[in-house]
């Protein structure tokens, strides 16, 4: 019997076989869970339905996170469609891409600022208070994806360490919020990992490889690793965690120093 055993979880954030997001939604399903996915439009729509299909999946919705009326829709289909919700994954973020390469202050313009929050953060707090009432009765959890960014400077990353620290703050918010009606909230924060979002920031194959040098583990994390990470969470052997945010990154949040680049040196 799976860890996740007749539950429902929404994922919002699919975007390829190669999301995040897939990786839970993976994890999720092989642990017994029945999914619904979200697409951001058409194009996407052709890449998210086949492999909600592959699962044996068929509650795919249409959601731009920014819309609070499609956020309303996707909560009013499952109401219709399943009457209730265990799990929410929100696994979306985004900023212009010429605000996440080249120099923080430079490039930080107002709506770049704007759109970071309004996507990356602000998007899990409009889900949460949309979909929270399907959790009514019942053990609910909430989950969202972080980055080290939130909380150290890393190049070119700029206004999206911000909204990530804005994300991060959500979380612990929505948790004190949602806790007496038992749902929890947590994060994940996971390495870098190629993705169709990631692939977005400059330099980000340079972060990989030092990565993949400097981390304890001496590689970078898979999206299984952070399916795995994610389905405990969300699932009841997680019972008495809420609020945190959990680093999913091969130990590199660990190391405050590292000589990998000078092995054999003296």
């Amino acid at each position: 019997m799976g860890m996740l055993e007749g539950k429902r979880a929404l994922i919002v954030g699919v975007a390829t076989d190669r999301s995040i997001a897939w990786g839970i939604a993976q994890a999720m399903h092989a642990h017994g869970a029945q999914l619904a996915f979200t697409y951001a439009n058409e194009r996407f729509r052709e890449r998210v339905e086949p492999l909600a299909h592959s699962l044996g999946e068929r509650l795919t919705m249409p959601l731009d996170v920014t819309i609070d009326e499609q956020i309303d829709a996707v909560a009013a289909r499952l109401a219709r469609e399943w009457g209730q919700l265990d799990i929410l994954v929100h696994a979306v973020a985004f900023a212009p891409r010429e605000a996440i390469d080249g120099s923080f202050s430079a490039n930080t313009s107002r709506e770049a600022f704007r759109i970071a929050h309004d996507v990356s953060s602000y998007s899990f707090t409009a889900l949460a208070r949309a979909t929270a009432p399907l959790m009514a009765g019942r053990p609910g959890a909430m989950l969202t994806l972080s980055y080290l960014g939130a909380v150290r400077s890393i190049p070119n990353y700029n206004v999206m360490g911000l909204a990530k620290a804005s994300l991060e703050a959500n979380v612990r918010f929505l948790a004190a919020d949602l806790g007496p009606s038992d749902i929890r909230v947590n994060g994940i924060s996971a390495g870098p990992i190629k993705t169709l979002s990631g692939a977005g920031v400059g330099g980000f194959r340079k972060m990989l490889g030092y990565v993949a040098r400097v981390a304890p583990l001496r590689r970078n994390v898979t999206i299984e690793d952070v399916g795995n990470a994610a389905t405990f969470l969300c699932s009841p052997m997680a019972a008495g965690v809420t609020g945190e945010i959990l680093y999913v990154d091969s130990g590199f949040s660990t190391v405050g120093m590292s000589f990998a680049d000078e092995a054999g040196a003296d």
